[in-house]
């Protein structure tokens, strides 16, 4: 599913213009972001979180070449899906 396909149930199921529906979805997407460049957890009740992790430097290793690299410390996003969705997913 794309932004557009979005903006376009939005502007179907609610009745806003497709304008309106778009500054909806961009400004929804564009606060859920700053949340998790914060470090906030995102939850969604009946949906699932998203959580920003922070994963330690460590040594890796390049696939082509098998040559160790140190890999940098860095953020990772996750995602946990509620029981909820779990369960709409396996009916």
């Amino acid at each position: 599913m794309t932004k557009a396909e979005i903006v376009e149930m939005i502007y179907e199921r609610v009745g806003f213009s497709k304008k309106e529906s778009a500054e909806l979805v961009e400004t929804v997407f564009e606060v859920i972001k700053d949340a998790l460049v914060a470090g906030e957890k995102v939850k969604f009740s009946g949906f699932g979180n998203f959580v920003v992790r922070q994963k330690n430097a460590r040594k890796g290793r390049n696939p082509q070449t098998g040559e160790e690299i140190q890999l940098e410390a860095r953020r990772v996003l996750t995602f946990k899906p509620s029981l909820v969705l779990k369960n709409a997913l396996n009916q």
